[in-house]
């Protein structure tokens, strides 16, 4: 068995186990999901643009790290359908007003940096690099008022239609790139009002659009991109499954067109509804929160909780944000976050604790993993793995000031560990 323990101050040490205590705080229990798709990030331009600025060599070891199959592997990843908050500025593929045709479409911004940064990871991943999109705002003159940022979808026929071809344009012009796009999620947070590009939605519109307009735009195409219903970012607290999810799970017509529903954000409330409602759609996590900018070892911990809770509650991905942005982490709009890696302004690459936090993960689960509730004294800050070759891995945290006496059951083999104060520890066959 090998064991791997982080703390602030000693990251990624391979450490020893004994077996001094004969009670087990920690096993396998009940299986919670089937087919685990991965663990992956979002491909912004402003990350990009942070690894341009260090050494060819630190920027490939990064990319090695985050996309090699012998180390974290990132599978499942994410890009935005025009401008996001860490877009370099604001733009759609169409700002022709009164384009219906779209005939002026075109993605020739994202050859500047998103498209480099899939393909770098492509390079390395290969076939195995799925990814999903969703568009953070309609191009502007499809909305009222007429903005990136705030406001919604003019309820026509027409504009709905040409947003949906808007849609199935994105992902012929990304085929033509050699980019597969797996999926597509109508809107990123349609509850959410933002000074970044946004664009508001109720649950209704979604399903409506979806039903009505989506999925006959992308059936009549010939295209085999998957709808889901995301990117959901409010809980249950309020009602908001009620309100974002319910319309599409209850409408058989509209149920029939989504693969399954993303969450992100306070959407972890809501998970759980998700998982008692429609036990047969597939459920992932689209968004990693992303802090404030200190990339704290406390944050780390935080991101720990979320991972299990979202994989604990069926979500078959977990999709962290930034992988890399320059030192401070701020987006166009002003915000400073979190990432798992910074450029420092001497254009040195540094690891951040959410690095670390993700290397425990995807350093060992692979693609096709089964996703196991643990049982025991340690359940709550630890999930099992089974992954496709049988071989199973347990990730668990110590959130606490003081160290731990953790035994565990992993594969076949039992162990008995110490857990330094707020570290991470991996046990795999």
């Amino acid at each position: 068995m090998r064991i791997v323990v982080t703390t602030e101050d000693k990251p990624w040490s391979d450490v020893s186990g004994n077996s001094e205590r004969s009670q087990n705080d920690l096993w396998v229990g009940e299986t919670v999901s089937s087919n685990f798709k991965g663990f992956g990030a979002c491909f912004n331009e402003l990350g990009w643009i942070a690894l341009q600025k260090t050494s060819s060599e630190e920027r490939d070891e990064m990319l090695r790290l985050l996309f090699s199959p012998e180390e974290m592997a990132f599978t499942y990843c994410r890009l935005p359908i025009g401008a996001n908050d860490y877009s370099a500025s604001w733009y759609s593929y169409n700002e022709t007003d009164g384009d219906f045709d779209m005939s002026a479409f075109s993605i020739a911004r994202d050859h500047e940096a998103v498209i480099p940064y899939i393909k770098a990871a492509k390079a390395i991943r290969g076939s195995e690099l799925t990814l999903f999109a969703s568009p953070w705002s309609p191009p502007t003159w499809m909305k009222f008022p007429q903005a990136y940022n705030h406001g919604h979808v003019i309820w026509e026929d027409r504009y709905l239609k040409a947003y949906a071809d808007y849609f199935v344009r994105f992902v012929e012009a990304y085929e033509a790139e050699g980019i597969s796009i797996s999926a597509v999620h109508p809107q990123n947070e349609p509850d959410s009002d933002q000074k970044f590009p946004s664009c508001r939605w109720t649950g209704e519109q979604l399903r409506d659009f979806l039903r009505d307009y989506l999925a006959p735009a992308i059936s009549s195409a010939g295209l085999t991109t998957e709808l889901w219903l995301g990117t959901i970012e409010r809980g249950d607290i309020r009602g908001d499954f009620n309100k974002f999810v319910l319309p599409t799970l209850a409408d058989p017509e509209a149920r029939a067109v989504i693969k399954g529903v993303g969450f992100q954000w306070a959407g972890k409330h809501s998970i759980r509804q998700a998982q008692m409602s429609a036990p047969d759609l597939e459920l992932i996590q689209t968004e990693n929160e992303c802090g404030d900018g200190d990339n704290s070892w406390e944050y780390a911990h935080y991101v720990f909780n979320l991972v299990r809770h979202y994989l604990d509650h069926g979500a078959s991905a977990y999709v962290y944000w930034n992988a890399v942005l320059e030192q401070g982490g701020v987006s166009t709009w002003g915000w400073k976050q979190n990432s798992m890696a910074t450029v420092e302004r001497d254009g040195t690459l540094q690891k951040q604790p959410e690095f670390h936090v993700m290397r425990h993960f995807a350093g060992f689960v692979r693609p096709g993993a089964t996703v196991i509730r643990p049982k025991g004294r340690w359940a709550g800050n630890a999930i099992y793995f089974r992954n496709p070759d049988g071989k199973e891995v347990v990730v668990m945290n110590n959130p606490t000031p003081d160290a731990v006496r953790v035994t565990a059951t992993c594969g076949g083999e039992t162990a008995t560990l110490d857990l330094p104060a707020y570290s991470f520890a991996t046990l795999a066959e």
